[in-house]
């Protein structure tokens, strides 16, 4: 069964609170909080204010591309609950994940079967691992398949262009899926109706 839904890329209180407010909200919530190339990042004013507020039990993930010490002191008084690493070694993951007393998502990017088995590098010092496209901000699709070898033991999240309509596919997976891009509008902006539609949706197929 799918174990949950994170939703990535939110970057303004009104969306914020519609989800935290939904009857099923996501496991997960997301904020891209270093990388500029994205159309989702978030400025560290705006983050704090969107980070400050009720959440419950959702968890609040810092999404953060090869984060350097600058980044890491200023964000570490936040209330997030992971951090997500993407271009982090093992060695660097270990060492943030002690100093800052946080749970890790290691974002691994996807191609071919080699890429998936990085996994292993990572998998003592990771809460989560993500299997994700290549396409970083472009949310760049891969064949999900490929993720067929891995255990069932390990804790697995996979992104990387998921539409909606996918959602009934994984019905019988043991994946978190992230979604970003297909709850957005023309414009780029998330759509409320598509966050609706999602969250009635996977909380179906959670059970």
């Amino acid at each position: 069964m799918i174990k949950g839904l994170k939703i990535c890329g939110i970057s303004d209180l009104e969306t914020l609170n519609y989800i935290l407010n939904h009857e099923f909200p996501p496991k997960f919530i997301g904020f891209i909080t270093n990388y500029k190339k994205s159309r989702r990042y978030v400025e560290y004013e705006m983050l704090k204010k969107l980070v400050s507020v009720k959440k419950d039990n959702i968890s609040f993930v810092a999404v953060l591309v090869n984060p350097d010490n600058k980044i890491l002191e200023q964000i570490k008084e936040l209330n997030f609950d992971f951090y997500q690493l993407y271009d982090v070694s093992p060695e660097k993951t270990k060492i943030i994940k002690e100093k800052y007393n946080i749970k890790v998502i290691t974002a691994l990017t996807i191609s071919s079967q080699k890429d998936v088995d990085i996994y292993k590098d990572y998998d003592i010092v990771s809460d989560l691992i993500l299997f994700d496209g290549k396409g970083y901000e472009k949310s760049i699709g891969f064949n999900h398949e490929l993720l067929n070898s891995i255990p069932n033991s390990i804790n697995k999240m996979i992104a990387g262009n998921i539409k909606i309509e996918d959602i009934p596919k994984f019905k019988n997976k043991d994946y978190y899926i992230d979604l970003s891009g297909s709850l957005e509008n023309e414009k780029g902006k998330k759509d409320l109706k598509k966050i609706d539609k999602v969250l009635n949706l996977t909380t179906k197929n959670e059970t």
